[in-house]
């Protein structure tokens, strides 16, 4: 027997390098002799790249970076097994999560250091790059990442913008001479999992805005300068792409790969999976087993669960989901291809409980689904 565990981290408490190693001794004490293939996943967030580095047998490098509030960070990115497709995770160089909360401010954030990682990247000679743009502290439009890649932002006395959001709205002109030429040699491909445009009521400014630290003034001064901003990358690229859909993910930065790269804008769960070979590994196998830390409603739209089943389902393979707890509306997964769902909680605890202890309850519940399938498997209908 064939078993993929394939989840994705249980936020907060465990990643999915250790959720798959617990749900294989789990299966291993019940099935000594299977075969478990581990397959931890992400959506192009947070984990995206241990995920991958461990599905592929890749590497990590470590790099020093300028951070979204201009200090130094030290970011870590990834090179598939194949040798030649780079992964990076965006928010480990420009992320929500390096910046205090009582200096949160979109208005002098900046992507700059992702540029830096991409940079280092193109360095080593690769092919392909995977980036995702989840969990941004920023709301620039990518400036910070383009002028890390060679391209200036100008005002109208010739000066180069200073880092931000909010200096958009002196942008003049963008020059293109100094460009990182290797941009349009690789195949660039953005994981991203929101559907916002650039501008407007449902664009990066006015939804995701206010999480980084602005309020309703400072949200629609920021919206007003990706606005302007995106008349004039209009102007110099021949490139409408400021209401496709994902233009606004990470404060712009899908914007900017649509204007000044060749990328392509795909769901993170799917970029994650094609990457590992998903589809091959699934045909060899009979049991897919997947997870997560909460499962509810909106699971059912594109989170790695449904992603996952989505692939089974092809090749008419049955999938268990087991997550931390799940609530309201769970039960639609079952017409997303999630043929049972499983909570690891065994007993009434308060949740910092169950997170501190989530890799042991996990494996027993791993444990015990095996033991209802071998119950199942002896019994005549």
């Amino acid at each position: 027997m064939q078993v993929i565990v394939a989840p994705d981290s249980f936020k907060g408490s465990i990643s999915a390098v250790g959720a798959v190693k617990a749900m294989e001794r789990g299966i291993k004490k019940v099935y000594p002799e299977a075969r478990v293939v581990t397959v931890p996943i992400a959506d192009g967030g947070e984990g995206t790249v241990e995920a991958l580095i461990m599905a592929t047998k890749g590497q990590y490098f470590h790099e020093t970076v300028v951070g979204p509030l201009g200090d130094t960070v030290s970011a870590v990115w990834g090179l598939l097994g194949d040798g030649k497709t780079a992964i990076i995770e965006m928010a480990a160089a420009s992320g929500l999560t390096l910046v205090p909360k009582g200096k949160l401010n979109p208005a002098i954030t900046t992507t700059y250091g992702t540029g830096q990682l991409i940079k280092a990247a193109l360095d080593q000679g690769i092919q392909r790059l995977i980036i995702g743009i989840g969990g941004s502290a920023t709301n620039d439009g990518g400036m910070g990442m383009l002028q890390a890649l060679g391209i200036r932002f100008l005002d109208e006395t010739g000066q180069d913008l200073p880092a931000g959001g909010l200096a958009l709205a002196g942008l003049t002109r963008i020059d293109l001479t100094a460009a990182d030429k290797r941009l349009s040699k690789v195949e660039i491909i953005v994981a991203c999992d929101v559907d916002n445009p650039l501008c407007g009521p449902q664009g990066a400014s006015f939804v995701y805005g206010p999480q980084k630290g602005a309020d309703q003034a400072l949200v629609v001064r920021l919206d007003q300068a990706l606005a302007h901003f995106a008349n004039i990358a209009y102007q110099v690229t021949g490139k409408d792409a400021a209401a496709i859909p994902g233009a606004g993910a990470a404060g712009g930065l899908g914007a900017a790969f649509l204007w000044f790269t060749k990328a392509t804008l795909q769901p993170g769960i799917k970029v994650v999976l094609d990457a590992v070979g998903f589809d091959e590994l699934v045909v060899e196998s009979d049991l897919i087993i997947t997870g997560e830390g909460c499962t509810d409603a909106q699971t059912a739209n594109g989170k790695a669960p449904v992603g996952v089943a989505k692939y089974a389902k092809k090749y008419q393979k049955p999938v268990i989901c087991i997550s931390g707890g799940w609530q309201d509306g769970a039960e639609t997964l079952n017409l997303q291809g999630i043929d049972a769902l499983f909570s690891t909680v065994p007993r009434p605890m308060k949740l910092e409980e169950c997170m501190a202890d989530s890799a042991r309850f996990i494996e027993f519940c791993t444990q015990q689904v095996c033991q209802v399938l071998k119950i199942g498997s002896k019994i005549d209908y």
